[in-house]
């Protein structure tokens, strides 16, 4: 029986995967029970090519997909695991991993997790301690059998077994603004440099910007990545709960909302429209040259044979006509490459270039950072090397002299809002904290949850990585936003001095980047410059 690595390289066949979302409870409640009987009708299913287990789906507890997914290993169908960042720190991420791995779940998705919304008395702390990137580059060392690292960042003489997963990575580029859609687009890179094997995209209804993300993927170095699209099956109270912004990064546009609530007065509850509407959407995936479908929101086995008989129906070329009916863009949405005329898809001309303009997160904190930066800490400068030394020579190196310390610690809180993390990735977000300013503490790029450029948690504002760009972007140079990926915060370094960190060699930037094989394999991605914004 062929492994999903080989189904994904190795045939032409387009896949099917299909969502199984855990249950809260014990294998022995109502709802796990549920969950089984659908689960192993799915295995029994050969169209079927891998079951996918979520994990604490919407932040919410649930059972551990492990348990859910060794029935189906062992009857023999493939399962990718769910693996995030928002509930175990890089350690018990590791630890997961191997217990993956010795129990032969070889497929692993990885995430950085929505921010929790529950947990027993309350709500639950989340961990984010490493992203989305953090895990794929730990996913990529396992494989390659890698030596793990002391506080220090040296690296320790015991040899691992080299692990043998298949793990892929999540993206969107269902979004409003420019700011939100190039950062996006820059993280996607770097998940498949840092060694991701496939991708799947977010839920969405706008076709031109389906067809888009496979254009961009295809001119960026990413041509060979396979890429899977999502197929939601909707129902009017989902499409409800959409467009009220209630799920991180899923957008349903009023259009779509209106007739979704229509056909929900219908006899069957829409039930036929919305079957018909999945299988349109997999058809156009199929069209467009995406390797598979990845089908959620269907909790029976009938739905699921419902759509692919469905989808069978369809001749070769209605999928042109579908993605015509699917195209539901938002007005002034940004799109990175023209519409064709005809199809309404991306016809893979890069739209013409806006001028760098002054953005409104660009002010004197950012203009005196940068100049500081440029002046006090490049590490060949002469104040670069006197900062050195100065720190080396101290009576605490780790510290340095008490009065620098003093001066870093307040300058630093007043205009950053500074946590004294010592392990500073300031000058690699235009001067922007991430500890402070991002519930996620995302140093390789935004998570997926913004809404038209907004925080998924409430009282962050606008989302770090959009200020970000805008900033760079009034420097002309916001293709270079995520050069400095990936970066894995060492946490020893907590309450020390950053400054001496950076100037003798400490922090995350002073270490050499462990190169993987997809880099190898690929080599240097090139970013387009980017378009303007016009309303759609």
């Amino acid at each position: 029986m062929q492994t999903l690595h080989e189904k994904l390289f190795q045939s032409s066949r387009f896949l099917i995967g299909t969502e199984l979302v855990s249950v809260r409870g014990s294998m022995a409640d109502r709802n796990a029970v549920k969950a089984r009987t659908f689960a192993n009708q799915l295995v029994e299913c050969p169209l079927v090519d891998w079951i996918s287990i979520t994990d604490n789906a919407g932040g919410n507890p649930q059972l551990a997909p492990t348990a859910l997914g060794k029935p189906i290993l062992y009857a023999g169908k493939e399962v990718v695991i769910h693996l995030t960042c928002k509930d175990l720190n890089r350690n018990g991420l590791e630890s997961e991993a191997w217990l993956l791995n010795s129990e032969g779940f070889h497929n692993i998705l990885a995430m950085t997790g929505d921010y929790p919304v529950a947990g027993n008395d309350g709500l639950a702390k989340p961990v984010f301690d490493i992203d989305s990137v953090g895990l794929i580059s730990m996913l990529d060392q396992m494989n390659r059998g890698f030596d793990p690292k002391d506080a220090q960042g040296n690296r320790k003489k015991l040899q691992h077994d080299k692990t043998q997963f298949c793990f892929g990575a999540v993206t969107t580029n269902y979004k409003l603004l420019e700011g939100e859609v190039m950062p996006q687009y820059f993280k996607l890179q770097k998940k498949v440099e840092c060694g991701a094997q496939f991708i799947i995209n977010q839920i969405g209804f706008d076709s031109r910007k389906t067809s888009e993300l496979r254009v961009y993927m295809d001119a960026h170095g990413m041509k060979q990545t396979p890429l899977i699209g999502n197929v939601y099956l909707l129902n009017a109270r989902v499409a409800e709960i959409f467009a009220e912004g209630r799920i991180p990064g899923v957008v349903l546009p009023a259009p779509l909302l209106e007739i979704c609530q229509q056909h929900g007065k219908s006899p069957d509850g829409g039930k036929s429209f919305f079957y018909e509407f999945a299988a349109k959407q997999m058809a156009i995936y199929r069209g467009l040259g995406y390797r598979g479908a990845y089908l959620g929101g269907v909790h029976n086995f009938a739905a699921v044979e419902k759509i692919l008989e469905l989808e069978k129906t369809f001749s070769a070329d209605d999928w042109k006509q579908f993605a015509r009916e699917i195209n539901f863009s938002r007005p002034k949405e940004f799109f990175f490459y023209a519409q064709h005329p005809v199809s309404g898809l991306a016809d893979g001309t890069v739209r013409s270039v806006n001028p760098p303009t002054a953005s409104k997160h660009t002010g004197f904190s950012y203009r005196l950072s940068k100049f500081s930066h440029d002046v006090v800490f490049a590490r060949d400068s002469a104040l670069g090397k006197l900062g050195a030394k100065i720190c080396r020579s101290a009576a605490d190196p780790m510290q340095g002299p008490k009065p620098m310390r003093v001066m870093e610690h307040v300058s630093k809180a007043v205009m950053f809002g500074c946590k004294d993390c010592g392990d500073c990735s300031l000058p690699e977000i235009a001067y922007l904290c991430p500890e402070s300013q991002c519930a996620k503490n995302q140093r390789n790029g935004p998570c997926g949850g913004t809404r038209e450029g907004r925080c998924e948690v409430d009282g962050y504002g606008d989302c770090i990585w959009l200020r970000a760009y805008e900033r760079l972007k009034g420097d002309g140079t916001e293709i270079h936003l995520l050069d400095h990926a990936p970066v894995v915060q060492n946490q020893g370094l907590r309450g020390t001095s950053a400054w001496g960190n950076f100037w003798l060699g400490r922090d995350h930037a002073g270490k050499p980047k462990a190169e993987s094989a997809a880099v190898k394999k690929i080599g240097s991605v090139s970013k387009d410059s980017n378009p303007k914004e016009e309303t759609t």
